[in-house]
């Protein structure tokens, strides 16, 4: 699988990633969460300061803006706790946190685009933040393989 992984488009590979995750933890995501999951990670494989912001300012930050800049910038918020809580939950002890700090802070940051959005964007989000912990229980599942395609986000990840 290893090698196969290294020869693909990655948004084939992601999803091959998230699928055996998924196996491995025992659950099955619809298509729209598992898309989703893949988009996230695919958006964020390059990010070199992933680990350095502080979610909870962006969400402050986030909380002055109106209309779709909001909902844009919470969303943010979401998807990158979702990454720290799944991909690198040792961050929260480093930082004298909880791991369901970053989850409820995400949960609650979908929850706000859920809120912000319209009709089929409002519903996704609704979804995703009622399912916050199974994808981030997806994701730590998906932390073996992840670790050698997300090289941009230097450090340890326990």
């Amino acid at each position: 699988m290893a090698e196969a992984i290294r020869r693909g488009a990655p948004a084939e590979l992601w999803q091959a990633l998230v699928r055996e995750a998924e196996s491995r933890a025992g659950q099955r995501l619809d298509e729209a969460r598992e898309s989703y999951l893949v988009f996230v990670l695919l958006r964020y494989q390059n990010d070199s300061l992933l680990l350095a912001r502080t979610q909870a300012l962006d969400w402050l930050e986030a909380q002055q803006r109106v209309g779709g800049a909001r909902a844009d910038a919470l969303r943010d918020v979401g998807d990158r706790c979702l990454l720290i809580a799944g991909l690198y939950p040792g961050l929260a002890e480093r930082r004298r946190v909880s791991a369901d700090y970053f989850i409820e802070l995400g949960r609650g940051a979908y929850l706000g685009v859920a809120e912000a959005s319209r009709a089929a964007y409002a519903a996704l989000f609704g979804q995703l933040a009622e399912s916050y912990r199974e994808l981030v229980g997806t994701l730590r599942a998906l932390r073996p393989a992840a670790a050698e395609l997300l090289p941009a986000t230097a450090g340890p990840r326990h």
